[in-house]
């Protein structure tokens, strides 16, 4: 987005950057940003300017549309008609979008990430239903709730202590029952969890040193600004994959960048390979039932028990399929009435062992499907 896109020249050359990268044989890209190339400075446009899908259309036929390639562009500021723009089947402009509507609505209104709000967990289901919706048949979802950007969301929408592993599959259970393709960012797998530094000269991302300066100027206390990097760093996914129980948990035999989080020796890929109940072993079977179900691809989505302020479910509808994905959102027992109306559905996976019951368990989830 730094570069002057008005400038035929400099499009030609990022067209030319790409083909060669293509002739290499990469099978698809990431766009970083892509929402801001068609800036007008002078109107105060910095984002979904007048020229911008003139360009990416103009991006794709000169490169995309002369291979076979997965494309994904990023777009903070993307609305669902945006969307259907970025990600239209026809492949005009690419395969799909990161949008975040649903990622930015745990914070206050009007002002930044750092001042935190509880999430408004209503609100969010209906975001969600909505990209869902109006996306159907007419373009297609990127799912995450994890990047290099966001904290780690056990830590941020689960329970990072006492239910760790309930809460990230509950969170994994809800986010691929959805159509779209799932990005699975490195640790989300395992269950990884957000860092806390006790000193601030542990942090290495800039956004994070420069609202630690900023804000003490401004009269914040350390334990306020403390507690909002504990929340919102960047720095919470960016501490080095945890492979085993090692030194620098198998990342290196050398000074990693940024200092490990220290639980790594409980939680690391070592462990969870070779644990049936582990988070990585339950991505592991949502994976395969993706790629077993056509339901997962063509089924219509349909929101339940909306105002509920504990249950997450939601209906996936085929023509020879119905799929229920049901979800306790909170550490406390919640009442579904949903499952007894499905008891005689096949449990295509559950996150506690044992039967199904009305009375949902903390952060309990499960997926059921029935024939039409």
């Amino acid at each position: 987005p730094d570069l002057n896109w008005e400038n035929p020249k400099v499009r030609r050359e990022i067209y030319d950057m790409i083909l060669w990268w293509m002739e290499k044989g990469v099978g698809g890209f990431r766009l970083d940003v892509i929402d801001q190339i068609a800036k007008e400075p002078d109107r105060g446009i910095t984002s979904n300017g007048p020229r911008l899908h003139e360009f990416l259309r103009e991006m794709s036929r000169e490169t995309f549309q002369k291979g076979d390639l997965i494309t994904v562009g990023e777009a903070w500021g993307a609305n669902t008609d945006n969307a259907k723009l970025y990600s239209n089947p026809d492949g005009s402009e690419f395969s799909m979008v990161f949008q975040f509507e649903h990622m930015v609505m745990d914070q206050q209104p009007g002002k930044e990430k750092w001042d935190l709000a509880p999430l408004p967990f209503v609100k969010m289901k209906q975001c969600m239903a909505k990209w869902q919706n109006e996306l159907y048949g007419t373009g297609w979802n990127s799912l995450f709730m994890d990047n290099h950007d966001l904290p780690r969301i056990v830590s941020r929408w689960g329970d990072d202590r006492k239910y760790r592993k309930e809460s990230a599959k509950m969170l994994a259970t809800i986010l691929h029952g959805m159509q779209g393709t799932p990005y699975i960012y490195q640790g989300e797998e395992l269950g990884m969890t957000n860092v806390k530094f006790e000193n601030i000269t542990h942090y290495r991302d800039i956004e994070t040193l420069n609202l630690y300066r900023e804000r003490l100027e401004k009269g914040y206390s350390r334990e306020e600004v403390m507690r909002s990097i504990y929340a919102k760093s960047r720095d919470n996914a960016r501490t080095p994959m945890q492979w085993n129980a090692e030194e620098n948990a198998g990342f290196t035999a050398g000074t990693p960048w940024i200092e490990v989080n220290s639980n790594y020796v409980e939680i690391n890929a070592e462990e969870e390979i070779h644990d049936p109940d582990s988070v990585f072993s339950y991505y592991r079977i949502l994976t395969h039932l993706r790629k077993k179900y056509p339901v997962f691809i063509d089924g219509r989505f349909r929101l339940l028990m909306e105002e509920d302020s504990q249950i997450f479910a939601y209906t996936r509808t085929s023509q020879n399929e119905e799929m229920l994905v049901c979800a306790n959102f909170t550490g406390e027992p919640a009442h579904c009435p949903l499952i007894g109306e499905w008891k005689d559905a096949q449990i295509l996976i559950h996150n506690y062992e044992g039967g199904l019951s009305e009375e949902m368990k903390p952060y309990e989830a499960m997926m059921l499907i029935r024939k039409r």
